[in-house]
């Protein structure tokens, strides 16, 4: 790192600062530059994009504008040029008419070519907790991406739990946000098959919104492990005349999806319509009970109404190899005989 101000890249999946659908990397953004002193350089998807993952759409050519956001919500104007700063505008961020990891890889790449420290993702409206989350996240995608880029990556997401979290946790998760970033940029862990230079190669930070976060005392943060989970359904049949809109909540893959209303359920006889609506089936995603997780899970640790910090790997988990193969195999032995 240079002597220079600590250069970050901030990024996310739900777009630019919305009450309803990105509430909280304007703030977040707002603090890490005041409170930290940090050089904060974003770049995010013009538009929604959770449950997307690490995907690039290669066939589009991706536009993009500036965006000029303003105190008390982040709410500003949008340029296709860049431009002198006006008044009450705090600085100058980049929208891209692409996915998360697109937006990652752009900047590191593109925009701030050698300039970036470390790439922030988030923090994402709804958890990600557990495999079948994770695997879905734009917001861990574009840490991914980064780690990739022989880049240090933190995915940070903020879980509701229950009903839509009071503005007053906001700025408590927003510093205790930052104080795990400072602890991990300290103490990054070792990953001898890491892809950049044997160090973890991101980190995945979630963070309950409950009053937990007021607390004198603080709330508890603990290292866990990804809770392997499946899911099922994620998509309804519908009338061939019904807008097929995702009907997805705009939060990411931890936060509820609700059936829009007015909407017709259709029956398996008529699936043969083939219209389908993104409305996946929470039930044994979100809200199951703190004795059927793994002790020391994501997922465990998010129902106590603790923080978790969990180390991944930016590449699909490999069994151990003892567990393929005899352990002291030969090329010759592990070969397949078809």
């Amino acid at each position: 790192m240079s002597n220079t101000r600590f250069r970050v890249l901030l990024t996310n999946d739900d777009g630019p600062p919305s009450a309803e659908s990105s509430p909280y990397i304007f703030g977040f953004w707002h603090y890490l530059t005041t409170e930290l002193g940090w050089d904060v350089k974003v770049v995010i998807p013009s538009s929604q994009k959770s449950w997307i993952g690490k995907a690039y759409q290669i066939h589009d050519t991706i536009q993009g504008n500036y965006f000029y956001p303003k105190l008390p919500d982040g709410e500003g104007e949008v340029s296709e040029t860049s431009r002198p700063l006006k008044e009450g505008e705090l600085g100058e961020w980049v929208l891209l008419d692409g996915t998360p990891a697109s937006c990652s890889n752009i900047a590191l790449h593109n925009l701030y070519k050698d300039e970036i420290d470390l790439v922030l993702s988030g923090p994402n409206l709804g958890r990600n907790t557990s495999s079948a989350f994770a695997l879905s996240s734009g917001t861990i995608g574009a840490a991914l991406s980064a780690a990739l880029s022989s880049t240090r990556a933190i995915a940070l997401s903020y879980g509701t739990v229950g009903r839509a979290p009071p503005a007053e946790l906001y700025l408590p998760a927003h510093a205790l946000g930052a104080s795990i970033i400072q602890h991990l940029l300290k103490n990054w862990g070792i990953d001898a098959d890491g892809v950049r230079a044997g160090e973890i190669d991101i980190y995945n930070v979630n963070i309950p919104m409950v009053p937990g976060l007021l607390a004198e005392e603080g709330m508890p943060v603990l290292y866990t492990r990804i809770w392997r989970n499946t899911y099922g359904r994620l998509f309804k049949a519908l009338p061939r005349t019904t807008d097929a809109s995702p009907d997805v909540s705009a939060a990411g893959p931890g936060d509820a999806v609700t059936q829009g209303a007015g909407q017709k359920e259709v029956h398996e006889e008529e699936v043969g319509k083939l219209s389908f609506k993104f409305a996946p089936d929470m039930s044994g995603l979100i809200g199951s009970r703190l004795d059927t997780l793994p002790e020391g899970s994501d997922a465990w640790a998010m129902e106590r109404g603790w923080a978790s910090v969990t180390p991944v790997r930016a590449s699909f988990a490999e069994p151990s190899a003892i567990d393929v193969f005899p352990e002291g195999a030969s090329l010759q032995d592990r070969l397949i005989k078809l």
